[in-house]
Parts: structure tokens; C-alpha cells; sequence
């Protein structure tokens, strides 16, 4: 942020008496493993437990789509709280994660990259904190298929 500009949000949180916490912060993921560059890269964000992995149906959920290519993704400001964010390398662009018996035949990833075994991991075992500061996940995609 430019002097003029920090200059103008600590004059407005004076005025105001927010705290840095309140303010939305930048999240970003670092995209690891991909296998290809073939189709797309869903990405999912939420703050619902009751929406995660699949958050198609949060009324406040972030989605989006980027091309299937490694490296920094930038997802925009967040309001403070906790999130997770669930990623599923669509290589043939249909849309949707394919399985084979349940099995992901395409890449699959969750922030703070905890163990997969059986099925999606919890919420909790993703999610991470955004309160006065930036937030960038390294997020790697793992292939079972």
C-alpha cells in the first residue's frame, strides 16, 4: 500500500475506532503438485462447516474457476474469521470432481494440506484463521488415480 494510502486507513480507523481485525485481509493459495495443465482448477472457500468440502450451496461461499496452471492464485478480501478452502483439479472441464468406487480420479486439495484417508477431511483439520493480516495457503493437490 502506497504512504497516501496506509496514511488514509489509519485516519479513517481513527475516526471510525476499527481495529486492523475488523478489516477484510487478502487470501491467496499457492497451487502445489498439479499433474497437467488440462481443464481447470475449482476452488472453494467458506467459513461453514456445514458447507465444507463442498460448498455449493453456502449462501457465502467464494467459487471459483482458473485455468489448471501451478503457483499463486489470489482469491480476494475476506472478511475475519475462520476458513477453509477445499480445490479439485477438474482436468477433463465437466465441472465436477469424477471418482471411481468413491476413489477421486482427479487431483484433490484442502488447505493447510491435512492427511486424506477416507473421504474429505473435517473442517477443523482445514480451516485457518484471517484476522489483521494477509493469508496465503500453499495448498498441494494429491492423485490417487
Amino acid at each position: 500500500m502506497k504512504a497516501g494510502g496506509a496514511a488514509l486507513l489509519a485516519g479513517m480507523m481513527a475516526l471510525t475506532g476499527a481495529a486492523p481485525t475488523d478489516l477484510p485481509q487478502p487470501l491467496s493459495i499457492d497451487l502445489l503438485g498439479l499433474r497437467s495443465e488440462r481443464g481447470q482448477v475449482l476452488i472453494c472457500v467458506t467459513r461453514r462447516p456445514d458447507h465444507f468440502p463442498d460448498c455449493r450451496d453456502d449462501p457465502e461461499k467464494r467459487h471459483f474457476s482458473v485455468p489448471a496452471k501451478g503457483g499463486d492464485v489470489a482469491l480476494g478480501l475476506v472478511d475475519p474469521g475462520n476458513y477453509a478452502i477445499a480445490i479439485i483439479h477438474d482436468e477433463n472441464g465437466n465441472g465436477r470432481l469424477d471418482t471411481f468406487v468413491g476413489i477421486p480420479r482427479e487431483g484433490v486439495g484442502f488447505s493447510r494440506n491435512p492427511a486424506l484417508r477416507f473421504g474429505a477431511p473435517s473442517f477443523r483439520s482445514a480451516s485457518f484463521p484471517i484476522a489483521a493480516s494477509a493469508v496465503e495457503q500453499d495448498v498441494r493437490l494429491k492423485y490417487f488415480l
